[in-house]
């Protein structure tokens, strides 16, 4: 049985701090390999528009193909309607079945688990890896109080904090700036030849 962790995001694009972020993750809990899941319909994130997924999943595998612990799952770009955690676990569950299943998250998004989507269930599908950045502040007791069947199901993992974000990248893309050394060269490469971000 393999321990796999999984880690979702939306990917748009993909940049060095999430590469090191899986990295240091896949070090600290054991994981056998780590599951890139590029999200197909975020329901947190209708506010703007997403780059179509063919581009996203594309910069992953770019970003991820010289780790060779690291793959690409397209399970959420496969489903229609609003992608749900715990749905997609699900779904991992059955296709991978001879694999036990590591959700991995940042801490801002574990200190409002308890609005998630069925939140009560993610615990009972997947023990979860919480990546916290140097400097970040974390309130376990109200996550542990608000959603009682998290205890003993988590642990905290502490991984690099880079000051990069997506939306920092786009922004650079449209005025013009260089993004190189913050994104995977191939990542850079695929961004340039489809001149996403440029409006």
């Amino acid at each position: 049985m393999a321990l796999l962790g999984v880690l979702g995001g939306t990917y748009d694009p993909p940049h060095h701090g999430h590469l090191a972020a899986a990295e240091e993750a896949r070090y600290r809990l054991g994981l056998d390999r780590v599951l890139w899941v590029p999200v197909g319909d975020p329901p947190h994130k209708r506010h703007r528009a997403i780059t179509p997924a063919a581009h996203r999943i594309a910069m992953v595998r770019a970003a991820v193909a010289d780790n060779r612990a690291f793959e690409v799952s397209d399970v959420e770009l496969r489903r229609a309607g609003p992608s749900y955690t715990v749905d997609t676990l699900d779904q991992l569950r059955v296709e991978r079945s001879l694999d036990s299943l590591v959700f991995l998250m940042g801490s801002d998004e574990f200190s409002v688990l308890s609005t998630w989507y069925q939140a009560e269930r993610l615990p009972e599908l997947a023990h979860l890896g919480v990546l916290i950045r140097s400097g970040a502040r974390l309130n376990v007791e109200r996550t542990e109080r608000e959603l009682p069947g998290v205890q003993g199901r988590y642990t905290l993992v502490p991984v690099p904090s880079l000051p990069i974000s997506s939306s920092s990248l786009r922004e650079r893309v449209r005025e013009g700036l260089p993004i190189r050394y913050l994104v995977p060269e191939p990542v850079r490469e695929y961004i340039e030849m489809h001149r996403l971000y440029e409006r």
